[in-house]
């Protein structure tokens, strides 16, 4: 665990990381390939688009179709790279990521944009608030949500050398970049981030920086919590969930998705069966989002620091 700080003034968004890895991904491996749902631009795949076209597609608004086809090119030796919306990719395209992709266990990535509320004033119809629960169930996938610009990078060049079909959410929102020392993202591995006694939190995506916050904020308070950055969902890092569950004895899990079937849940489902502790979770009350800008639709269903600061204090409290 090295030196972590957040920077204000450095933010990029993670599908802009996204973006950025293929395009280097793409000058150094004649394998890799780009398939789009008429949302380049949005999703970034444009930028190796413009320098690769003979390596990229462009389906349109025809999401199963995205999926049928990087199956395919995925059949042909290629590694494609699909993306779209979370709610397109995740939602519409569902049936054929199961039985086309997954089941026959195809090397396809699927690398969903605008995930979560923070798609702000395109509204609940957009805010998908699912993805995890609905692709963690699908047996053998891979489910991963990065925290910012640099670690997205990373996770994209690792999930290219994995062997197998990937979910990875990424966001529209410009977000702290995560100032680290020596870190390297490893599929299945938490990244410690703050070491403590009191209280284990677990994050992922965008609510990691607010619980960096929360953990100055706890500090202050005399709380001393164990942070981890828990980016893939799944396979869930076991080992780093048990070691500081046992140390701090409560836990604390933040996400920007339904507090049903995602991060909570899944270390829920662990911690019942290995070392019953009481889990908080912090996330989408069962509730589908609004239109507004994302910054204020964080603040107005609570997924802030002061809202993960309440919530550790409540788990320390309990025990």
């Amino acid at each position: 665990m090295g030196a972590v700080s957040t920077s204000t003034a450095d933010q990029k968004a993670t599908r802009d990381g996204y973006g950025d890895a293929l395009h280097e991904l793409g000058a150094s491996r004649q394998d890799i390939v780009v398939l789009d749902a008429d949302l380049s631009g949005s999703t970034k795949t444009n930028k190796f688009a413009k320098a690769f076209p003979d390596r990229f597609f462009n389906v349109g608004v025809a999401e199963q179709n995205l999926v049928g086809h990087a199956a395919g090119l995925a059949l042909s030796g290629f590694v494609p790279f699909a993306s779209s919306f979370a709610m397109f990719l995740s939602g519409r395209a569902w049936e054929v990521v199961r039985n086309s992709v997954v089941y026959p266990f195809l090397n396809v990535k699927l690398v969903a944009s605008h995930g979560g509320i923070t798609v702000g004033e395109d509204g609940a119809s957009h805010q998908c608030i699912e993805d995890f629960a609905t692709m963690r169930a699908i047996p053998e996938m891979v489910v991963i949500c990065p925290a910012d610009y640099n670690e997205t990078k990373q996770v994209i060049h690792a999930i290219a050398e994995y062997k197998g079909p990937v979910y990875v959410r990424v966001g529209r929102p410009n977000v702290p970049i995560i100032e680290r020392e020596n870190y390297k993202f490893q599929i299945g591995k938490a990244e410690v981030l703050r070491e403590g006694k009191d209280v284990l939190i677990i994050a992922n995506g965008v609510l990691v920086n607010e619980a960096m916050i929360a953990v100055k904020e706890l500090e202050a308070e005399g709380i001393q919590a164990t942070l981890l950055n828990m980016a893939t969902i799944k396979p869930i890092d076991k080992e780093a969930i048990l070691k500081y569950a046992k140390q701090c004895g409560a836990v604390v899990t933040c996400e920007e998705h339904n507090v049903i079937g995602g991060l909570g849940s899944a270390v829920s489902e662990f911690l019942s069966e290995e070392y019953p502790v009481r889990v908080l979770k912090l996330g989408m009350k069962d509730t589908f989002g609004k239109s507004g800008t994302w910054s204020g639709l964080l603040d107005y269903f609570g997924l802030r620091s002061k809202n993960i600061t309440e919530l550790a204090k409540k788990a320390v409290q309990s025990k």
